[in-house]
Formats: C-alpha cells, structure tokens, sequence
C-alpha cells in the first residue's frame, strides 16, 4: 500500500477515478500508482525531464501498473491528450498558470486539482480572468508547512476576485490561514494596504 504525505493525500481526494488523470511534473509517479491502488484504470504520468520519468518508469513496473499509466515527456500539457482531471502539484503558482493557459482540452467537464508551493494568489487570480472557478480547496501540511490544494473546473465565466480572496481562497485550515498571514505581514512592509487582509490568529 503506498502511503502519500497529507499534500498528496488532498490532493488525490478531488480525483476522479473513472476519468482520464494525467499528473503534471510526477517526479516518481507515486501519485499515478497510488490512485492506480484505488482502482484509476487510465493515468498518464508526465515531466517536462527525462531523468523525472526514468525514476517513475521504475515505481510504475515496481508496484506492476505498466499496463495502466502511459509515461509522456511534455513540457506541460503541450503533449498530453484529452484527460478528465488534471493535477499540478509540486510548482510555483506562476508556472502552473501558464501551463493551464496552454491547455487545448478545457471543457466544462476537465477538472484541474492544483498544489501551488509559492504564489497561490497569482493562480487564484489568474484561475477567475481565464474562466474558471474554484470550486474546493484543503487544506494540507507537508515538511513543516502548510499548503492549499484547489480544485477549479472551467465555467467560461471570466470576473476578477477580491485581495482577500486571492490570498485565503476557499481553504479554512487553520495552519494555511496563519501562513497566509505571516505572509501578508511580510508584503504588508512594501504594500501596507496588504495588512488590512491579516485575519484573527487561528488555532
């Protein structure tokens, strides 16, 4: 049984296994195994670097799901066939935009579950102006920190959202609240309007 950290963990609860899934950056492919595990019959496992996919190529034969997860070197999603959900986890919020906004299979039905490690806020942003929406996030903490994870579908609706929305989206958690607001004490330095945002300590 493989055993995913609480990062990975949220973010292979908004999966659906009766879909295509394609894992974007899957460094050791212990994802795609893993939702394998739980009975995903069509899982590709893609990196932009070969090294990434030699190192899943071998997890994929060890734990025996050659048979259910395609390996696709793409730089994004430039090479990746039509796929029901999408996961990006483990990249800066930025670089996740872009490879969304590169997609050439959104439809209303594509469900991307996305884990930005840094500027979760530009991806909020950006996720609204390009007509999606956020349906879900969770909260996780991994190696000491907390993280969200997103779940957004496209609707086709493009509106912008608030400052306070683009920092705390939809996560509740409270270890992800408290980051958010160290992170906003920081900015608030440059950009006092920022600290206005700050919410009531959480615990």
């Amino acid at each position: 049984m493989i055993k995913l950290d609480e990062r990975l963990a949220a973010a292979a609860s908004f999966v659906r296994l009766d879909r295509r899934i394609c894992d974007v950056g899957t460094d050791h492919a212990l994802l795609p195994c893993y939702l394998c595990e739980q009975g995903a019959a069509d899982v590709i496992a893609s990196d932009v670097n070969e090294n990434p996919l030699e190192a899943a190529r071998a997890n994929i034969e060890k734990y025996g799901f050659a048979d259910r997860i395609r390996l696709i070197r793409s730089d994004g999603l430039a090479e990746i066939p039509p796929c029901g959900d999408v996961i990006i986890a483990g990249m800066g919020g930025e670089l996740i935009a872009r490879i969304i906004g590169g997609c050439t299979f959104v439809t209303p039905d594509t469900r991307f579950i996305l884990q930005p490690m840094t500027r979760a806020e530009h991806l909020r942003r950006f996720l609204y102006s390009a007509g999606f929406e956020i349906a879900e996030e969770k909260g996780a903490f991994s190696a000491g920190k907390a993280y969200t994870v997103i779940l957004a579908a496209y609707t086709g609706e493009k509106r912008a959202i608030t400052d306070d929305f683009a920092y705390f989206g939809k996560c509740g958690d409270p270890r992800y609240i408290n980051k958010v607001n160290g992170q906003l004490g920081k900015l608030g330095r440059s950009d006092p309007a920022l600290l206005k945002l700050i919410r009531k300590e959480q615990t």
